[in-house]
Protein backbone atom coordinates (compact mmCIF):
# COMPACT_ATOMS: atom_id res chain seq x y z
CA UNK A 1 0.00 0.00 0.00
CA UNK A 2 1.43 3.43 -0.99
CA UNK A 3 2.22 6.01 1.76
CA UNK A 4 3.63 9.27 0.51
CA UNK A 5 4.52 10.33 3.69
CA UNK A 6 6.64 7.53 4.58
CA UNK A 7 7.97 7.98 1.27
CA UNK A 8 9.13 11.45 1.45
CA UNK A 9 10.66 11.19 4.35
CA UNK A 10 12.59 8.27 3.41
CA UNK A 11 13.64 10.46 0.40
CA UNK A 12 14.33 13.44 3.34
CA UNK A 13 16.03 11.04 5.62
CA UNK A 14 18.62 10.12 2.45
CA UNK A 15 19.17 13.54 0.92
CA UNK A 16 20.08 14.65 4.79
CA UNK A 17 22.40 11.53 5.09
CA UNK A 18 24.19 12.02 2.02
CA UNK A 19 24.64 15.65 2.61
CA UNK A 20 26.05 15.27 5.93
CA UNK A 21 28.57 11.75 4.96
CA UNK A 22 29.50 12.70 1.62
CA UNK A 23 29.63 16.92 1.25
CA UNK A 24 31.42 17.01 -1.81
CA UNK A 25 31.87 14.02 -4.57
CA UNK A 26 29.74 11.12 -5.29
CA UNK A 27 27.53 10.48 -2.66
CA UNK A 28 24.89 7.65 -1.39
CA UNK A 29 22.16 6.41 0.97
CA UNK A 30 19.26 3.90 1.72
CA UNK A 31 16.68 3.69 3.89
CA UNK A 32 13.72 1.03 4.99
CA UNK A 33 11.00 2.15 6.85
CA UNK A 34 10.04 -0.73 8.92
CA UNK A 35 6.08 -1.83 10.21
CA UNK A 36 7.03 -0.70 13.82
CA UNK A 37 7.04 2.87 11.96
CA UNK A 38 11.30 2.77 12.51
CA UNK A 39 13.23 4.21 9.77
CA UNK A 40 16.83 3.17 9.38
CA UNK A 41 19.84 4.70 7.22
CA UNK A 42 22.85 3.46 6.03
CA UNK A 43 25.81 4.09 3.73
CA UNK A 44 28.26 1.63 1.53
CA UNK A 45 31.32 0.36 2.79
CA UNK A 46 34.34 1.81 1.58
CA UNK A 47 37.26 -0.76 0.75
CA UNK A 48 40.23 -1.25 -1.34
CA UNK A 49 38.43 -4.45 -2.95
CA UNK A 50 35.30 -3.56 -4.91
CA UNK A 51 34.46 -7.04 -4.51
CA UNK A 52 33.72 -6.78 -0.79
CA UNK A 53 31.43 -3.98 -1.14
CA UNK A 54 27.84 -4.29 0.17
CA UNK A 55 24.95 -2.54 -1.69
CA UNK A 56 23.97 0.73 -0.13
CA UNK A 57 20.97 0.10 1.80
CA UNK A 58 22.40 -3.36 3.11
CA UNK A 59 22.84 -2.17 6.28
CA UNK A 60 19.58 -0.42 7.30
CA UNK A 61 18.38 -3.72 6.10
CA UNK A 62 19.95 -5.00 8.74
CA UNK A 63 19.56 -3.15 11.06
CA UNK A 64 15.77 -3.64 10.76
CA UNK A 65 16.61 -7.53 10.91
CA UNK A 66 18.78 -6.72 14.19
CA UNK A 67 15.32 -5.50 15.86
CA UNK A 68 12.67 -8.08 14.44
CA UNK A 69 11.36 -5.68 12.75
CA UNK A 70 9.15 -6.06 9.17
CA UNK A 71 10.45 -4.00 6.64
CA UNK A 72 7.50 -2.34 4.92
CA UNK A 73 9.93 0.32 2.40
CA UNK A 74 12.69 0.47 0.74
CA UNK A 75 15.05 3.00 -0.97
CA UNK A 76 18.68 3.79 -2.98
CA UNK A 77 19.26 7.12 -3.10
CA UNK A 78 22.60 8.36 -5.09
CA UNK A 79 24.49 11.55 -6.74
CA UNK A 80 27.23 12.10 -8.33
CA UNK A 81 28.66 15.05 -6.79
CA UNK A 82 27.12 18.17 -4.73
CA UNK A 83 25.96 19.65 -7.67
CA UNK A 84 24.19 16.57 -9.55
CA UNK A 85 20.20 15.94 -9.26
CA UNK A 86 19.67 13.01 -6.35
CA UNK A 87 18.68 9.43 -8.23
CA UNK A 88 16.90 6.50 -7.22
CA UNK A 89 18.56 3.55 -7.76
CA UNK A 90 16.19 0.03 -7.92
CA UNK A 91 17.07 -2.43 -6.08
CA UNK A 92 19.33 -4.84 -7.44
CA UNK A 93 18.55 -8.69 -7.95
CA UNK A 94 21.10 -9.27 -4.34
CA UNK A 95 18.63 -6.48 -2.41
CA UNK A 96 15.06 -7.19 -4.08
CA UNK A 97 16.30 -11.41 -2.49
CA UNK A 98 17.59 -9.91 0.79
CA UNK A 99 14.00 -7.78 0.56
CA UNK A 100 12.03 -10.56 -0.12
CA UNK A 101 12.71 -12.08 3.19
CA UNK A 102 9.46 -9.26 4.56
CA UNK A 103 6.96 -10.61 1.76
CA UNK A 104 6.44 -9.82 -1.72
CA UNK A 105 4.22 -6.60 -0.48
CA UNK A 106 7.37 -4.75 0.53
CA UNK A 107 7.64 -1.21 -1.05
CA UNK A 108 10.62 -0.05 -3.55
CA UNK A 109 11.95 2.77 -4.62
CA UNK A 110 12.86 2.25 -8.67
CA UNK A 111 14.25 4.00 -11.29
CA UNK A 112 12.03 6.22 -13.56
CA UNK A 113 13.38 7.95 -16.95
CA UNK A 114 11.78 11.11 -15.54
CA UNK A 115 13.48 10.74 -11.89
CA UNK A 116 10.07 10.74 -10.20
CA UNK A 117 10.06 9.07 -6.65
CA UNK A 118 8.02 6.15 -7.42
CA UNK A 119 7.56 3.03 -5.21
CA UNK A 120 6.05 -0.37 -6.29
CA UNK A 121 5.61 -3.62 -4.56
CA UNK A 122 8.59 -6.02 -4.83
CA UNK A 123 6.35 -8.34 -6.38
CA UNK A 124 6.33 -5.67 -9.72
CA UNK A 125 9.96 -6.09 -9.71
CA UNK A 126 9.64 -9.97 -9.64
CA UNK A 127 6.82 -11.17 -11.37
CA UNK A 128 8.44 -14.60 -12.45
CA UNK A 129 10.47 -15.44 -9.24
CA UNK A 130 12.28 -18.51 -8.44
CA UNK A 131 10.17 -19.16 -5.64
CA UNK A 132 6.83 -19.67 -7.09
CA UNK A 133 8.06 -23.22 -8.14
CA UNK A 134 7.75 -24.36 -4.65
CA UNK A 135 4.67 -24.53 -2.96
CA UNK A 136 3.77 -21.33 -0.35
CA UNK A 137 3.63 -23.68 3.01
CA UNK A 138 7.45 -25.13 1.84
CA UNK A 139 8.89 -21.56 2.12
CA UNK A 140 10.14 -19.89 5.03
CA UNK A 141 8.72 -16.39 5.14
CA UNK A 142 8.14 -13.37 7.63
CA UNK A 143 5.08 -13.72 9.85
CA UNK A 144 4.16 -10.82 12.30
CA UNK A 145 3.10 -12.20 16.12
Amino acid sequence: MRNIIIEQEMYRLAVELIEKRYPEGWGGAGVVHTSANHYYTSVSNDTANSSACLCIETGAMLEAHKYNEKVTHCMCLVRDDENSEFRVLSPCGICQERLRYWGTDVQVAVTTKDNDLKFIELAKLQPFHWTDAYPEDELEHWEEE
